[in-house]
């Protein structure tokens, strides 16, 4: 990869996308507009510079991602959070306003709809439904110290509720049967792939947040086996999946009791299989 060391401290736009393009940057453009409006100065904007030519994250060097129209807070070490799970987020909302419009007009005021946003990483998709839905009771869970931190500093300010541990485990002892959406960004990039993903990815992202076992699914299992415990009667369980994966995460959700429908955006590149449970749970009839 090019070094920046020893070129002028007042390295321009084109001299910087020259850079970014020639260390394999695919939207370096954007990338170089983004690096010279955050940059406090020169040497810090080098520095920068150096960071994401060596193949650190750019979102790590701003300290920020754009995800579903805001910014999240995202903190070296931490998953970013990628375009495609917008979809996720969109799916969440939609199943909450369907929820509310199915309120008789003189329903007394309901409590809080409850929503788990769980593998959470720094919280983008808990962010970003409480950005458009504020009444809801949120609660969003990782087991990754520094992801729990980070996604602290995205939600707590919006009302939302940061869990650490191991998935449903790490959340509050009086949510089972309460909540209406489980929203889950788990990992589910099979082991064997995770050696050719971008090292952008490989490299300074937690393997944690990417390692879904050997088919990928590992996750997925237990968020099903675990989740119809949760949710309440009617409740959705969405997982985000890979189109290649889809039909294994919907056999899962089939097995577990869900009736199970899939979601596909050309546009976002996204994949969420969407579970809904039975009126009175599973096995009712």
């Amino acid at each position: 990869m090019p070094a920046v060391h020893g070129q002028s401290p007042q390295l321009g736009y084109d001299q910087i996308v020259s850079l970014l393009r020639s260390a394999g940057c695919v939207f370096a453009e954007d990338e170089a507009r983004l690096l010279l409006a955050e940059g406090a100065g020169p040497a810090e904007l080098s520095r920068n510079i150096q960071q994401r030519v060596e193949g650190v994250p750019l979102e790590h060097i701003l300290g920020w991602a754009e995800f579903a129209g805001g910014r999240v807070v995202v903190e070296p070490g931490v998953f970013v959070p990628r375009r495609r799970t917008e979809l996720l987020v969109n799916e969440a909302l939609d199943l909450l306003a369907e929820e509310a419009l199915a309120l008789p007009a003189d329903a007394a005021l309901p409590a809080p709809p409850v929503v788990v946003d769980l593998c959470c990483g720094s919280g983008a998709v808990g962010t970003a439904i409480l950005r458009h839905v504020p009444q809801v009771e949120l609660h969003a869970a990782d087991i990754e110290p520094a992801a729990v931190r980070c996604a602290r500093r995205n939600l707590e300010p919006l009302g939302g509720h940061v869990h650490a541990g191991d998935l449903f485990a790490a959340l509050p002892a009086a949510l089972p049967g309460r909540v209406r959406v489980l929203a889950v960004n788990a990992p589910y990039v099979p082991t064997r792939a995770i050696r050719t993903m971008p090292p952008e990815a490989r490299l300074y992202e937690p393997a944690a947040s990417l390692d879904g076992g050997p088919d990928g699914l590992d996750f997925h299992r237990l968020v099903a086996a675990e989740g119809v415990h949760w949710l309440a009667p009617h409740g959705h369980l969405l997982i985000e999946t890979s189109e290649q994966q889809a039909a294994g995460t919907s056999g899962i959700l089939a097995a577990a009791g869900f009736a199970v429908r899939t979601v596909r955006s050309e546009e976002l590149d996204g994949t969420v299989v969407v579970g809904r449970l039975p009126a009175q749970g599973v096995g009712a009839a």
